[in-house]
């Protein structure tokens, strides 16, 4: 596929939907999407299974009187095109005038980010399917304790998005990544615990399959045996994955919409000391590297990187267009959309915790007694608004500053601000799980319940 040659015709077609809506006396957006998606899934050696779907739409809103109007269609020809904005007209009709109702105008320019490799569309399918049948072979070859794959998979998207607007805006821009996962379990006198491993890039040649398969078969390997430990209060060490896991609660509280709405733990809270002074967390649309970095949002303003706590103080939320009008400031280039059938709301991009100085070996070296927290359970019924949270944690124990026994079946609770508070560690090992990231965490004191 000729994505250049894309670029230039949905840009084209973009810029006729607006100019089509105009002539109807309405600020108009028109958003094309249209995408490529290939998975593999490999059991036992086996391809269970094989997908490949393809999709595309364009999704226009248009403003009148300050009323906002939404439609969709996955139909290009003129016809449906006229009825999609006679539709999106329509509708606005129906709603409510908000005066922050409003389209972003025309940039001088987007960064220059480089988002497509090649060898992602052109390896063929076959090597694909080696390299996940790879990776299960590096898990079981592992450790002869592994002996249940629950799954092996790898994935890849190709994706193209065209904006056109009323203000000027008429842009595009192209882009792929790929992935592969594999969740292995590790069986041991009747007794199986889970391990898992995975990679994602915006490179094809980044995904080892090596890497993939011993981290996982690793993981589940050195959780066997594990028991509980008595209630006590000890330091808790997250590992990055653990980490991520926390931040994508508190994802929601720092976007603007849920801040306007009185939903956000964060509300009212900038200048505001809201985690400990190691605690810097950014949100980075231009990452290099980054699987969600793009050179505009969803509604063709600039990404840009978006310190929103640094050395512990919040210092703002993220913002689209419409939330930014509200608050009387700029737009931080988060309006985020799912697809062309949903408007845009207000969405992290790179979302994670700066990496620290020190390595996960000082930190855990100078622990006398803690764990070392590798899963969580009941991370979805933490609440993003309290910020309360009570789960199950399972892990490795340190003692005198070494990873001693296995752990499970243990409990920790609290509230996020406090134990952002009482972070007195955090490590250089900053680690990506898709789109958000975070390295070894340490918090200096919490309760373990056994």
């Amino acid at each position: 596929m000729d994505y250049q040659a894309l670029e230039e015709k949905y840009c084209g077609l973009a810029g006729q939907v607006v100019e089509k809506a105009a002539k109807k006396g309405v600020l108009a957006e028109a958003y094309i999407n249209a995408g490529e998606e290939l998975s593999i899934e490999v059991r036992n050696q086996e391809v269970e299974a094989l997908t490949t779907a393809k999709d595309k739409g364009l999704g226009l809103r248009v403003i009148s009187g300050n009323k906002l109007g939404f439609a969709y269609t996955t139909d290009f020809s003129s016809e449906a095109i006229d009825n999609c904005i006679e539709q999106a007209i329509a509708n606005a009709r129906l709603t409510t005038p908000d005066e922050h109702n409003c389209l972003p105008s025309k940039y001088p320019g987007y960064p220059q980010l480089d988002l497509f490799d090649p060898d992602i569309i052109n390896t063929p399918i076959e090597k694909k399917i080696e390299l996940t049948r790879e990776i299960e072979r590096q898990a079981r070859a592992h450790d002869p304790r592994v002996k249940i794959t629950e799954s092996c998979s790898y994935n890849d998207s190709r994706y193209l998005i065209a904006l056109a607007n009323s203000q000027g805006i008429v842009t595009s821009y192209h882009g792929a990544f790929c992935g592969a996962s594999t969740f292995v379990v590790a069986v041991e006198n009747e007794e199986s615990q889970t391990g898992f491993g995975m990679t994602y890039s915006l490179r094809f040649k980044d995904i080892d399959p090596a890497k993939i398969g011993k981290e996982g078969a690793a993981k589940a390997v050195r959780m066997l045996g594990a028991k509980s430990v008595d209630t006590q209060r000890a330091a808790v060490v997250f590992d990055p994955y653990v980490a991520t896991n926390f931040l994508r609660v508190i994802a929601s509280s720092l976007a603007a919409d849920s801040v306007q709405k009185g939903k956000s733990l964060f509300r009212g809270r900038v200048n505001q000391k809201v985690a400990a002074p190691v605690i810097n967390i950014v949100d980075d649309g231009q990452l290099k590297g980054g699987i969600a970095s793009s050179p505009f949002d969803g509604e063709g303003v600039p990404t840009s990187r978006t310190v929103l706590v640094e050395n512990g103080i919040l210092k703002c939320y993220l913002h689209n267009t419409y939330t930014a009008a509200r608050d009387g400031v700029t737009s931080t280039g988060n309006s985020s959309r799912g697809s062309f059938k949903t408007t845009p709301e207000v969405g992290t991009t790179n979302f994670y915790i700066e990496a620290g100085s020190m390595s996960s070996d000082e930190i855990i070296k100078d622990i006398k007694k803690g764990l070392y927290v590798t899963e969580v359970m009941g991370m979805h019924t933490a609440n993003p608004i309290s910020g309360d949270f009570s789960v199950g944690a399972s892990g490795i124990w340190i003692e005198n500053g070494e990873m001693t026994i296995p752990v499970r079946g243990v409990a920790i609770a609290g509230n996020i601000i406090e134990l952002l508070e009482s972070v007195d560690a955090v490590g250089s090992d900053l680690t990506f799980y898709g789109t958000v990231g975070a390295p070894t965490v340490r918090i200096a004191s919490m309760t373990i319940s056994g």
